[in-house]
């Protein structure tokens, strides 16, 4: 995970700070001494809800691969395409980065958090945000998808399988004061 801080120049202020954590970025309010070794860090955490992490699908969304382009270009994620080749129904999963899909040929359906069948087909839109558990379901011929991530990653990275019982709940992960303390910066 890495840590962003906005970092005023006295040693005792207030920073605010955004923490990516297995790809879900959380807020956070920091008071304290910026300097190495500090023992206590006052923070506040602004999580995602439960409803930030639930996917969508939204049927028949398009109609061309034109429509398609036009959608990234305005969510402005990266895109790049995947091939699902005949396979089982995959795991509950899931990422840590905002992932978009567009079924371009062929159909399957995708499991939601409650094991749930979603149909899929050409001209349906996924939005899977980070920490969405949901998985691809089996696929009895090819299914041709434009995926899109909000981070510029390689595509095998951005669809990693995280397993939703040795990671059970993406918003669990705390941020170490002293941590903190070592990668701030000293105003001295």
């Amino acid at each position: 995970w890495s840590i962003v801080v906005v970092h005023a120049p006295n040693a005792q202020t207030t920073a605010s700070a955004t923490t990516i954590a297995m790809g879900v970025a959380y807020a956070w309010i920091v008071r304290g001494s910026f300097t190495p070794g500090v023992s206590s860090v006052e923070y506040t955490r602004f999580k995602p809800t439960e409803s930030d992490m639930k996917l969508t699908v939204d049927k028949g969304f398009f109609q061309t691969k034109e429509d398609v382009l036009d959608d990234i270009r305005a969510s402005g994620f990266w895109p790049t395409t995947y091939i699902s080749d005949t396979s089982p129904e995959l795991p509950l999963h899931w990422h840590d980065g905002d992932i978009i899909g567009y079924v371009m040929e062929g159909e399957t359906y995708l499991l939601d958090e409650n094991s749930e069948r979603i149909p899929l087909q050409a001209g349906d839109r996924l939005n899977i945000p980070a920490g969405a558990v949901h998985a691809e379901g089996e696929v009895t011929d090819k299914v041709v998808y434009i995926v899109t991530m909000r981070k510029c990653i390689p595509m095998m990275e951005g669809l990693m399988m995280l397993d939703p019982a040795a990671y059970p709940d993406p918003t669990h992960l705390q941020l170490d004061p002293a941590l903190l303390a070592q990668l701030m910066p000293s105003s001295s």
